[in-house]
């Protein structure tokens, strides 16, 4: 069995990196108004954003790094929702599983780590590894392991948690969601030990077999194939061969140490489904991400300093991991200057306030928080008054894009903007396919209330949308003519709810007591190009940033581009445990909790 081109099963079913650039959410955001630039911390208005299907924080790094260009937003006083406090700027993040909850609670955990515990070079290379490597050195996972342990400890005391970790919040979790993440955090802490109990290797070798098929002896031309005839044409001409054939291999994208160093398996990248095996529903283990594509897109293939992009004979001089290694450290170098204000010095009555009563100085008040959404909760957001109206800025990845709807436009604010990631690094679809996509990203904006930016230069990674002051008075008129749209014109093959191939179940020994990520119903992967009249190439000026948006302080040279999704499978049991393929039926759209099984 070969996979033909634009099938979309390299791309699973659950995404743990972006396949897009890294973006400035301030710089994205509606325009300040210039003359009110001179009293910047009383006039600039707060921001809220609600991101949907960002899967690793790199938006939320990049807008911290990026934080000191612009001028102080006004304090945020929040509406009453469960989510109250006084922030500047506000992060709402809705995923579709839990597993992606935990990774950005871990990224952002390591991210922001005070300097004294661990140093800039070393976080840096523990987030490159954690991020984007099936593999890890030991000292590595056992800093996951640590780290992990920590949060599992944190989730269910919640004053604990805002103590500790004053910037995240998940009191909008429903308790039952709460408790399954405290469940991945002890299965990360180690619970259940040794390599057995997620075989990384023979899970990724299994996806690989499946996807390639009997093109799998000729593995590594179907990846410089894809490299190079692919990815290279759509941009990103600095991954070299070398290291997208390494992680095509063996899921080791950033080797920073000898290759033999890398072979304790990743465990941040399970996630748990229910299965049907001889009949009954089984909770397994395993993984289901990206095999396609890698974990370049986020931050190496663009940089600010333009010499890392330089080429010598037509070729680049630096590549994808450099790159890469470079942006996150500068990354967590800006994060650290910008937050060292507020940590050295706080509010007045944090500094003056201490007497010989106060035992310590209280944690000084963060200048952003992040707040996690309940699972499958973007349909209904718009009938809580606090979140109708609220944001400025909505981010949709490519892979939620059928969540895209007038409900979701109900929660921007006249006005606010909108962006969707198109699925141009995707290399399993054809340039037929990117078309019919970006055609309908624009036909779902439009019912939802959203009008296209007007661009000289278009981009083809994003699409950038704004809401008009009357989108309001629309809304309804769009909810009655918008039923719902044909199957396949909605998302790309990777999310499509595809039901798992034979062999691509972990062993019965390696069941999760953590409920699966909820998924919704996709179309075949071949219903992703829409009906003829939808395949003509995206409207003039549907994708660039706005223009002139780049903090006063100096000139930002702006990223293009931001994560995709995915089609599912796994990797296999053993001998007779293997399911035949008719006993793995599709799995329902939301699927129960373990616990009612």
């Amino acid at each position: 069995m070969t996979t033909p081109a634009g099938s979309g099963t390299g791309f699973g079913s659950v995404s743990w990196w972006g396949l897009s650039p890294a973006l400035d959410l301030q710089a994205e955001s509606p325009p300040v108004d210039p003359d009110l630039r001179e009293d910047t911390e009383h006039t600039t208005p707060e921001l809220d954003v609600l991101l949907v299907g960002s899967v690793d924080g790199r938006h939320l790094l990049r807008t911290l790094a990026r934080a000191a260009l612009w001028p102080r937003r006004r304090l945020h006083v929040s509406r009453d929702c469960g989510v109250g406090g006084e922030r500047r700027m506000k992060f709402y993040v809705l995923e579709n599983n839990l597993e992606a909850v935990a990774r950005h609670m871990l990224i952002f955990s390591l991210a922001l780590e005070e300097p004294e515990k661990m140093g800039l070079q070393e976080r840096s290379e523990t987030f490159l590894e954690v991020w984007g490597n099936a593999l890890l050195r030991p000292q590595v996972a056992a800093f996951v392991r640590a780290q992990a342990d920590r949060l599992a400890r944190l989730v269910p005391e919640p004053h604990r948690l805002a103590e500790q970790l004053p910037w995240l919040s998940l009191s909008a979790l429903k308790f039952r969601e709460r408790d399954a993440l405290e469940a991945v955090f002890r299965f990360w802490a180690g619970g259940e030990k040794g390599p057995e109990v997620f075989p990384m290797s023979r899970l990724w070798d299994s996806r690989l077999r499946h996807y390639l098929g009997s093109r799998y002896d000729a593995r590594r031309g179907v990846s410089d194939w894809d490299l190079h005839m692919k990815l290279h044409d759509r941009g990103a001409r600095v991954i070299h061969t070398r290291e997208f054939r390494r992680w095509r291999d063996t899921g080791v994208a950033f080797e920073l140490r000898d290759s033999s160093a890398y072979h304790v398996p990743n465990r941040t990248l399970a996630s748990g489904r229910l299965l049907s095996y001889h009949g009954e529903r089984v909770a397994t283990r395993g993984y289901w991400g990206d095999i396609a594509t890698g974990p370049f897109m986020a931050f190496g293939i663009e940089a600010d300093d333009e010499s890392l992009l330089r080429t010598s004979n037509g070729q680049p001089v630096k590549t994808a991991s450099e790159i890469t290694q470079h942006n996150v450290t500068e990354l967590f170098r800006e994060v650290a200057a910008w937050r060292r204000p507020t940590a050295n010095h706080g509010t007045p009555e944090q500094v003056h306030g201490e007497g010989p009563g106060s035992p310590e100085r209280a944690a000084p008040s963060p200048e952003f928080t992040v707040h996690f959404l309940p699972l499958g909760s973007a349909q209904t957001l718009h009938h809580k008054s606090c979140y109708e109206g609220r944001f400025q800025l909505l981010y949709v990845a490519c892979g939620m894009v059928h969540l895209l709807s007038p409900d979701l436009g109900a929660c921007v604010a006249p006005g606010g903007h909108l962006i969707v990631e198109l699925a141009r690094y995707l290399v399993d679809l054809r340039q037929e396919q990117l078309q019919g996509f970006s055609a309908r990203v624009g036909e779902l904006a439009q019912a939802a209330g959203f009008t296209p930016q007007n661009q000289d230069r278009p981009s083809e990674t994003f699409a950038r949308f704004y809401k008009s002051g009357d989108s309001a008075c629309l809304r309804s008129h769009a909810a009655v003519q918008s039923t719902t749209p044909p199957p396949g014109a909605l998302v790309p093959p990777s999310v499509q709810s595809a039901t798992p191939p034979p062999g691509a179940l972990a062993p019965p020994s390696v069941q999760s007591t953590t409920p699966p990520p909820v998924q919704s119903a996709t179309p075949p992967p071949d219903a992703l190009v829409p009906p003829l009249e939808a395949r003509n190439p995206p409207p003039e000026g549907l994708t660039q940033p706005s223009e002139g948006k780049t903090p006063p302080s100096e000139r930002l040279k702006l990223p293009s581009e931001s994560r995709a999704s995915l089609s599912e499978v796994q990797a296999p049991p053993t001998g007779s445990q293997t399911p035949k393929p008719e006993s793995l039926p599709r799995l329902p759209d939301t699927q129960p909790p373990i616990s009612d099984l």
